[in-house]
């Protein structure tokens, strides 16, 4: 089987394990669309051309947020990018405030792939946050996501000034977003 027909699989095993759920922003919009974003980013900011770091990124949430698991991963793409999706798929076992602090300790320890997808994921929620963030989220809960974001990119290792300089700008245009926002309300 070629790479790319991997990559296609990977597409579409992501879009049927995703296909009834749907993004927190005002527009409900398909949760697929996040995973292919993120492989979006590694592709056209980071220049990431390997077809299995592209699949893994596509798959980067099926373990955490569907009934797929590792096993299937796996079986069904291999265990490079089995790996990469477990390096950073959260334990959903653990309290929300201990998988947000066990991303900021595991950051260090992943591989460069790994960081890459999680760079990458960042990236697109940081954007998400700061233009289209989702409707239940008051302000002060979206500048605590920001910090922690930066707080894990900063322990990431990715190896690539392109993708880590486009997560700072994102997180600066996110801020800045929150900043005017906060002024229009007191205006």
């Amino acid at each position: 089987m070629t790479e790319i027909s991997v990559f296609l699989r990977a597409l579409q095993f992501a879009a049927d394990m995703h296909r009834d759920q749907r993004r927190k922003d005002p527009d409900a919009s398909p949760y697929i669309n996040h995973p292919i974003f993120v492989a979006q980013i590694l592709s056209d900011i980071g220049g990431v051309d390997d077809l299995e770091v592209l699949s893994a990124a596509v798959l980067h949430d099926t373990v955490e947020d569907t009934e797929a698991t590792m096993h299937d991963i796996e079986l069904a793409f291999g265990m490079r990018i089995a790996r990469i999706v477990e390096e950073v798929t959260d334990d959903k076992l653990l309290e929300k405030a201990e998988r947000k602090q066990a991303q900021i300790e595991h950051a260090p320890h992943i591989s460069r792939e790994g960081a890459l997808v999680k760079v990458a994921d960042k990236i697109a929620n940081v954007r998400d946050v700061g233009a289209n963030p989702p409707q239940q989220w008051e302000p002060t809960r979206r500048e605590e996501y920001l910090d922690w974001a930066e707080q894990v990119v900063a322990r990431c290792q990715p190896d690539n000034p392109a993708l880590t300089e486009y997560f700072y700008e994102s997180l600066a245009n996110a801020r800045d977003a929150l900043s005017a926002e906060a002024n229009e309300h007191e205006a």
